[in-house]
């Protein structure tokens, strides 16, 4: 199953045919599709997606896109994967009106300004323009007022750049930057070394493996909670770091003084 897989993703479509997709879902009819999934498959154009009049949702990323204009039809479509692609004009998407979650992180959006066209989508709750975890992001992310602007432009948005700002698991999200920011700050007090208590792993490996499923909203849900875990995992292996850096430096300092005679 895997090596089928592997050989899958290895095979380059450079544009979305009929077939392409009949074969991709097994439908007989463009509009009967409603979740399509073609990553890393090299595509460039879009070609006939827009006759897909009934897709909800849409996985797109890993590929050369550039021109979203055959999007435009999608009125049904509620959340677009659009990430690891070559992307700078978000226009098209616009008339996508029933649309909850924008992924568009590892792209070349370049202004703030370059946003502005999705301001008119009353139902977006999710924007994602970079992703930490698989180091995505968009020239736009560099503005030291990127968040800030954002937030101000979608006073209703409920998850930005994966991190949920409001609703259930908004604390999940704010503890883990409470934390981040911790580490960062060093483990330092006062200017004294803060000594550190032993840790140990909450829960056993694989404790908080998920198996896969087939089912294309539960398989969505199931990347948004990974999504959560690796962010978890890099503060952990930050925490680790700090931690090794603390006991060698504590351990130096216990170390008794030699005099050369």
């Amino acid at each position: 199953m895997d090596t089928r897989r592997e050989k899958e993703q290895e095979t380059s479509f450079t544009k979305i045919t009929a077939l392409l997709l009949k074969s991709r879902t097994g439908e007989f009819e463009l509009e009967s599709i409603l979740f399509l999934k073609l990553r890393s498959l090299g595509i460039f154009d879009l070609g006939c997606i827009g006759d897909c009049k009934s897709l909800e949702r849409l996985d797109l990323s890993g590929n050369n896109i550039t021109n979203l204009t055959p999007l435009a039809s999608l009125r049904m479509l509620r959340a677009l994967n659009l990430s690891a692609n070559r992307i700078s004009n978000l226009e098209p998407i616009c008339s996508c009106e029933s649309l909850q979650s924008l992924n568009v992180a590892g792209n070349l959006i370049s202004s703030i300004e370059s946003l502005q066209c999705l301001q008119s989508m009353k139902n977006l709750e999710n924007i994602r323009l970079k992703d930490n975890t698989r180091n995505y992001t968009n020239p736009v992310c560099k503005n030291p007022s990127y968040r800030n602007m954002l937030l101000e432009m979608f006073p209703n948005i409920k998850v930005l750049d994966g991190e949920r700002l409001v609703g259930r698991g908004s604390e999940l999200y704010q503890l883990c930057k409470d934390i981040d920011e911790a580490l960062k700050a060093g483990t330092y007090k006062n200017g004294q070394l803060m000594e550190l208590p032993d840790c140990k792993p909450w829960v056993e490996d694989g404790f908080w493996e998920i198996k896969r499923s087939n089912n294309a909203i539960i398989e969505e849900a199931c990347k948004q909670f990974n999504d959560v875990l690796s962010e978890c995992r890099l503060l952990n292996t930050k925490a680790s770091h700090m931690i090794t850096h603390s006991e060698r430096t504590l351990s130096g300092k216990n170390q008794p003084k030699q005099y050369a005679v």
